[in-house]
């Protein structure tokens, strides 16, 4: 609009000019008169430029707010069951209580067993007529010395005062017979009598020693006589001696004297 103005006046001052001029054209010319010092003459002048109207600053519009987000719709409830009518229950009497558990009895110990002691090593015997003598021997059973023994047959059958005996060993009227024992033996047991081979005579008397300690004796035998039973403990003992003495001179020495089923029992 201010533009439109301006140019508005442009114009008419203008059309103004042009209407004096054609005016002057028709009529003769006068002395100008001198214009009144009052009344100086306007001249049109340029006209100023139009004043810019400062650019509008761009309108800067907010984004348009996010719709805010739809609620969600509440769940469908699921649909009830029917109503179904509970009969009344019937009068029933309470059940009667379950009858307790009757403890487990503990039971009884079984009695420890009395340990059954360990019995005793078998027992060897050891037969008189069947020992060997130490130098052939092995050191592990009683043997005959050799050189502490004098005359001795082993043999099998004999006869003492008429009566017979399987195995044992003969010897002089005088006589000794030492037997190392080389393990823990027992005791020692025989039948001591004067041999039937001697026709009833000779008298004779025996012992046993048992490391040089003399642990039985029998009294005179004669020739016919029964034979006697020995029987020597030998416990803790290492050599036994069997002795045979004559009890007279000439024939008792040289009569034959027996230690029949004569045996070494040891461990």
């Amino acid at each position: 609009p201010v533009k439109a103005g301006i140019a508005a006046g442009v114009v008419a001052v203008a059309a103004a000019a042009v209407a004096l001029a054609l005016a002057n054209d028709s009529h003769p010319v006068k002395e100008a008169a001198r214009p009144s010092p009052s009344a100086p003459v306007v001249r049109p002048g340029t006209p100023s430029p139009p004043t810019r109207e400062p650019s509008p600053k761009p309108v800067v519009r907010a984004p348009a707010p996010a719709p805010p987000p739809r609620p969600a719709p509440d769940p469908t409830p699921p649909p009830k069951p029917p109503h179904r009518a509970v009969p009344a229950p019937a009068h029933t009497h309470a059940p009667d209580p379950e009858p307790r558990p009757r403890p487990t009895p503990t039971p009884t110990p079984a009695p420890t067993p009395t340990p059954t002691p360990t019995p005793p090593p078998a027992s060897a015997v050891y037969e008189l007529g069947s020992l060997r003598y130490d130098a052939l021997g092995d050191g592990t059973g009683p043997e005959i010395s050799l050189g502490e023994s004098s005359w001795v047959w082993q043999r099998y059958g004999m006869s003492i005062g008429g009566k017979r005996y399987a195995r044992g060993a003969t010897v002089h009227g005088q006589s000794s017979v030492t037997v190392a024992l080389n393990r823990a033996c027992t005791a020692y047991d025989a039948l001591a009598g004067v041999d039937d081979l001697t026709l009833g005579l000779g008298k004779v008397s025996f012992s046993v020693y048992a490391d040089g300690i003399p642990l039985w004796r029998s009294g005179t035998v004669r020739g016919d006589d029964r034979a006697v039973p020995v029987h020597v403990n030998l416990t803790g003992r290492r050599t036994v001696r069997l002795v045979a003495r004559p009890e007279g001179r000439g024939w008792d020495r040289a009569a034959l004297a027996d230690w029949a089923e004569s045996r070494f029992t040891c461990r």
